[in-house]
């Protein structure tokens, strides 16, 4: 079925949401940005996203009960992968012109620096490796590269997973805890750091998404579970969100080893995040369909978004750059910061209807 034309569900609506949040919050300081998941949850936006993935990656490669071939399998993630990398490389190139230009335009070389840029800038030789390797990520230009990491090893999940969930669950989960506790990541270079999302630790989630859409697709009692379960995970929500409103973060010098497992750290996605998001997901896996009816036009769009979401990400991480952009130059404010994201969430809406025009069949009149 072709994407436009693909009916209206939950895993579209929310990948739309986090695609509107995640634009929101890469906005540093920006109004909205207080009202967005991360100030009432441990988790956030990114993590709903990468678990919706998962689930989505389940349907995209045939389901439990017409599973693609191995082969075809790992052409498609694999493809996808390679999708998204050149994505990347798109979108960093422009940032990075974007910022030249600023620096250039306002007689400012600040903006040579801003997000880990001036690797790019100074020393450009060695930036062009790191690029194409993805070992030389900007800051709030690092999610992308995740997501090829864990494409490129999605084929070797999804079919162990399609002879065992037991098997790829243990799996994951020993490769998830041996990065917590080594505190094994992938390394960046020339800069010398490591990758902001930790793809050894946050693949748990897109094989939870994978395991769980499996799972409700062979059995679909998985799902009257799930619903008696609803009162513990929003306990676990409302604890969530207390914890954000006393703005409580776990001292690293108070915990005991391995710290990172009583962490909130979102580079390896201590237990707490994960926890927080598997509470969201089965708290709120029903308001689509008490939402859908009521929302209409807008239940569409956040769709239409989720339907589209390499584009839409993709033109939303220009967009939040832009607004910042703009927020640094004008100083901010609450009139600034309704046009900037008015009109970068209408962006996003027109990228996807583009999207969806442009891929539409289109009918041969007859002459």
């Amino acid at each position: 079925m072709h994407p436009g034309t693909r009916n209206e569900n939950a895993v579209d609506f929310w990948r739309g949401f986090a695609l509107v949040t995640i634009f929101i919050d890469h906005i540093p300081g920006n109004f909205f940005s207080y009202a967005t998941l991360r100030n009432f949850a441990i988790s956030d936006a990114a993590e709903l996203f990468v678990l919706l993935a998962g689930w989505s990656c389940s349907f995209a490669t045939g389901g439990p009960h017409r599973p693609e071939p191995t082969p075809r399998v790992a052409f498609r993630l694999l493809s996808r992968a390679v999708e998204i990398y050149r994505a990347q490389i798109v979108i960093s190139a422009i940032a990075l012109a974007m910022l030249a230009g600023m620096a250039i335009s306002r007689g400012n070389p600040l903006y040579l620096e801003w997000h880990n840029a001036s690797g790019a800038f100074y020393d450009p030789v060695r930036a062009v490796v790191g690029s194409v390797l993805l070992s030389y990520q900007l800051s709030y230009f690092n999610i992308l590269p995740l997501y090829v990491a864990i494409l490129v090893a999605a084929p070797a999940f999804v079919a162990i997973g399609r002879r065992s969930l037991s098997a790829v669950v243990v799996l994951s989960l020993a490769i998830y805890l041996a990065a917590i506790v080594t505190h094994t990541n992938l390394p960046s270079w020339p800069v010398a750091n490591a990758w902001y999302f930790n793809p050894l630790s946050w693949q748990i989630l897109f094989v939870t998404g994978f395991v769980s859409a499996e799972l409700v697709s062979r059995n679909p009692t998985v799902l009257e579970r799930a619903r008696r379960a609803i009162p513990y995970a929003a306990l676990l929500v409302a604890i969530g969100f207390a914890i954000r409103l006393a703005d409580y973060w776990p001292d690293p010098l108070k915990v005991p080893e391995p710290r990172l497992l009583f962490l909130f750290d979102k580079t390896y996605l201590s237990p707490a995040r994960l926890v927080s998001v598997f509470a969201l997901a089965i708290a709120f896996h029903r308001f689509f369909r008490i939402l859908q009816p009521n929302l209409g036009a807008v239940s569409s769009w956040f769709c239409a978004l989720g339907r589209n979401s390499l584009a839409v990400f993709s033109v939303a991480s220009l967009l939040s750059l832009a607004g910042q952009l703009v927020r640094f130059a004008t100083e901010g404010g609450i009139v600034t910061d309704i046009v900037v994201i008015l009109s970068g969430i209408g962006i996003m809406g027109l990228t996807a209807w583009f999207v969806e025009w442009r891929t539409r069949p289109q009918s041969s009149s007859r002459g």
